[in-house]
């Protein structure tokens, strides 16, 4: 079980956003490059990365930010925002990134998603993006008609390295994981399954070790490890423990 540090990124800055909304984002830390190294100081060992500008623009804004951020740690780093060419994935695969994430070109072209598997093995994580149960674009401010497991079943034996299953109506409140939506997602597809939105708790982290969640890949965690309500020394020893290994 993978507990992967946030770092959302606005205006070059480390942010969290209230469900999604961008006019209510909260900074946390101006130097992304110093809250990457802080994280992998930390113990973690991946880091989640989101361009929340280049999620709404559709290319990347804060490439800037993210190549400070692979310049600062040695940790493996995954990025979503913005990313919606071969070209794009490429360029940043090129200087350093472990994998990408593709959200809005999974809905709109999932044939560039596939190519992108093909030819980038091991690199290519979905982003899927809920509300209500629908799946959403464009930074969150689009709903389509697509179901979450409609999605992600769509993309079974591609070659996806990971979906990561963020509900949006849980996204930086604090308000716990969608547990049931995640398992069963987990269970409905064979690729693994990554939980984000609302961890909030060291409780949620020890229910993320219970034997069941052992489906799961791992999970994203914000704003709760930013304002210190999960630390980040327990959460990893509870989590290793948990798969079997000293902490």
């Amino acid at each position: 079980m993978i507990l992967f540090p946030a770092i959302d990124l606005k205006d070059g800055a480390c942010v969290r956003l209230k469900l999604g909304d961008m006019a209510e984002a909260t900074v946390y830390n101006p130097d992304p490059g110093a809250q990457a190294k802080a994280f992998e100081d930390q113990g973690f060992e991946w880091l989640h990365v989101v361009d929340l500008n280049g999620a709404f623009a559709g290319e990347t804004v804060n490439g800037a930010a993210v190549e400070a951020i692979l310049q600062a740690t040695t940790n493996p780093v995954q990025l979503g925002g913005g990313i919606r060419t071969l070209a794009h994935i490429e360029a940043w695969l090129a200087k350093g990134l472990a994998r990408v994430i593709l959200g809005t070109v999974a809905v709109r072209n999932p044939a560039l998603v596939k190519e992108a598997c093909r030819l980038f093995p091991g690199k290519v994580a979905v982003g899927i993006d809920a509300k209500g149960g629908k799946v959403a674009v464009e930074g969150w401010a689009e709903a389509s008609e697509l179901g979450v497991i409609e999605l992600a079943q769509r993309f079974e034996g591609a070659g996806v390295a990971a979906i990561i299953y963020t509900d949006i109506d849980r996204d930086g409140i604090l308000a716990g994981i969608n547990w049931a939506g995640t398992l069963a997602l987990a269970d409905a597809i064979a690729i693994p399954v990554i939980a984000s939105g609302g961890l909030a708790s060291m409780e949620d982290i020890h229910r993320l070790a219970a034997p069941e969640m052992a489906k799961l890949e791992g999970a994203i965690s914000g704003r709760a490890l930013y304002d210190g309500r999960i630390d980040p020394a327990e959460a990893l020893a509870v989590l290793n423990r948990g798969r079997g290994r000293a902490a």
